[in-house]
């Protein structure tokens, strides 16, 4: 099945495609208001999942994250979202680090995957 214009099947290959699309994917980060106690020190972005990327799926993920004292996450939970971006979006936020506390807290993020239509 081809996809493209006969005029381009030449010159523009289905892997090229892809790599234009990943290029074009946007990833955004919001915090809702009620995390706004626990500062972020260090942000790690998601890696966009591969598949999800060729198959155009994007959309919202909340993460809940445990942070201690210290500003280390230590425990996080998707709450919602697609299940092929949950994973991407947990393993982003395990390596966030906020600033210290007085105690342990639960924050809550919302990681936008954007396939850049």
């Amino acid at each position: 099945m081809n996809f493209l214009p006969f005029s381009l099947r030449k010159s523009v290959s289905l892997r090229s495609l892809f790599l234009l699309a990943a290029a074009a994917a946007m990833l955004t980060v919001a915090l809702p208001g009620h995390a706004d106690d626990r500062h972020v020190e260090k942000r790690v972005p998601p890696v966009y999942p591969e598949l999800a990327k060729r198959m155009r799926i994007g959309g919202m993920v909340h993460v809940s994250a445990t942070v201690a004292p210290n500003g280390t996450v230590t425990a996080v939970k998707a709450t919602s979202g697609n299940k092929m971006l949950t994973p991407a979006a947990e393993d982003a936020v395990k390596r966030w680090k906020f600033a210290p506390a007085d105690a342990v807290s639960t924050v809550d993020v919302d990681i936008n995957f954007e396939t850049g239509n």
